[in-house]
């Protein structure tokens, strides 16, 4: 049986007071993924939710220990990452490189790496126009993508 993949889609930095609510739902989300036999996990690793969904899949794996964590990472992305970040990164199971070559916007060429490969795709959106989440989200519809989204 081939493995099922989940992934979060929101370039949100998530302010202060949500903090709380976006974990929780998260944890929820990523619970319920789990327990619907999901073991791949792929993540963006962007400022906000991509870490926090990594950092709370990592956490699951004493209680799952067949959690393949794999994190999809852009050349362009990678030259604001400190030395704590590089250390999270390296508990992944995987890191996949996408071409510096690529044409479009890093953001979007996560997003549509991501989304791509997963059968479940969680979206965080704040209801505002975030161009990149919008367009995990149309992309995940169009490609009949089991979508959750959290709603903060």
């Amino acid at each position: 049986m081939a493995e099922k993949t989940c992934c979060v889609a929101s370039r949100l930095e998530i302010p202060t007071d949500k903090l709380d609510d976006v974990r929780r739902e998260l944890k929820l989300e990523i619970g319920a993924a789990l327990e619907d036999g999901y073991r791949t996990f792929v993540s963006g690793f962007e400022e906000g939710v991509g870490m926090l969904f990594y950092q709370l899949v990592n956490e699951r794996r004493g209680e799952y220990p067949d959690i393949f964590l794999e994190v999809i990472l852009h050349p362009d992305h990678c030259e604001g990452f400190n030395r704590a970040d590089w250390q999270l990164i390296s508990k992944s199971n995987g890191i996949k490189f996408l071409s510096k070559e690529l044409q479009m916007d890093y953001l979007y060429t996560v997003t549509r790496y991501t989304v791509g490969v997963s059968e479940r795709v969680i979206a965080v959106y704040d209801g505002q126009a975030d161009r990149v989440t919008l367009y995990a989200m149309n992309y995940a519809h169009s490609l009949e993508r089991d979508l959750r989204i959290i709603e903060i």
